[in-house]
Formats: structure tokens, sequence, C-alpha cells
């Protein structure tokens, strides 16, 4: 097959999981990190190198436990039960049936439902929906982050050869 038949596909991975690191249902980098090994991949590697492909996909593997352990990270920091946790996972599921408001509202309150059925502390239950939601957006973060850290990686290697 044509390579630039190949090329914009690992383009499209590409844009599709930038996009997916903001939406919902979309493995963001995983698809970031798919087009970009692809992209390597169609002229054997020979500008961007199999090295190179390892630690994209080590950031890609980083960029998966950030996501895993925002909420959880936000709802510590906010001194909440392990519940709270629960909640905030649960509500993030949930949340993603309402797209991208959803994964930021239903962490929010699932931590806090969870939260005063344990606790019965209202005040406390709102500090870890509001933990869960900076966690969240931390994470969210991060992802867009690592995207384009992975997308400048490629880019450096591809033109320095």
């Amino acid at each position: 097959m044509n390579p630039t038949v190949w090329y914009v596909v690992a383009a499209i991975l590409t844009v599709v999981g930038v996009i997916g690191t903001i939406m919902p249902l979309l493995p963001g980098v995983p698809l970031v990190f798919i087009g970009l090994a692809l992209a390597a991949w169609v002229d054997d590697f020979q500008r961007v190198s199999g090295l190179t492909v390892g630690l994209l996909g080590v950031l890609t593997v980083f960029a998966m436990l950030i996501d895993f352990a925002a909420s959880a990270f936000g709802t510590r920091i906010a001194g909440a039960s392990r519940w709270a946790f629960v909640g905030a996972a649960i509500g993030a599921v949930v949340g993603i049936f309402f797209g991208p408001i959803g994964l930021f509202v239903g962490p929010f309150v699932g931590a806090v439902a969870l939260e005063v059925w344990a606790t019965q502390n209202i005040e406390r239950s709102l500090k870890a929906g509001v933990g869960a939601s900076i966690g969240i957006l931390l994470g969210a973060v991060a992802k867009i982050a690592l995207a384009f850290t992975m997308i400048g990686m490629f880019g450096l290697a591809w033109w320095w050869r």
C-alpha cells in the first residue's frame, strides 16, 4: 500500500487522539501513540527510532495512570474518605454518558453523594466533591500536555534526521 495512505491514517489517529484527550469515550493518548508509532513504522523507523517510540509508549502509560489517579488524588487532598473516591469513580462512569460536562459534574456529584452517605457531613462532602473535580481537571490538563509533548518529541525526532 502507498506510504502516503499510511501517513494519512497516522495523522487521523493522532488528531482524533488529541480530541480524545478532552472528549469522553475516546482513548486520547493511546490513539496519539498509535498514530505516531504507525508513522514511525511506515518509514521503517528511519526518521523516528524505536527508542523514541518506546519513550512515547512510556509517556502513554504515564498518561493512563494519571487519568486513573486524578480523582483519587483530588479526593485525598480534600481529606475525603474512600467512599468519596468510590463515588467519584462511579460519577465519572455515569458522567461519560453526558459528554464533557458530565465528566466534571459526575465525579463531583458521586463524591458528594457517597461522602454524605458515609459521614453525614455536608461540608466535608462538598470538599470531597470539589477535590474530585479539581483532580479530574488537573488530570485532563496533564493528559493534554502529555499528548502535545509526545507530538513534539515525534516532530523533533522526525526533523532531526
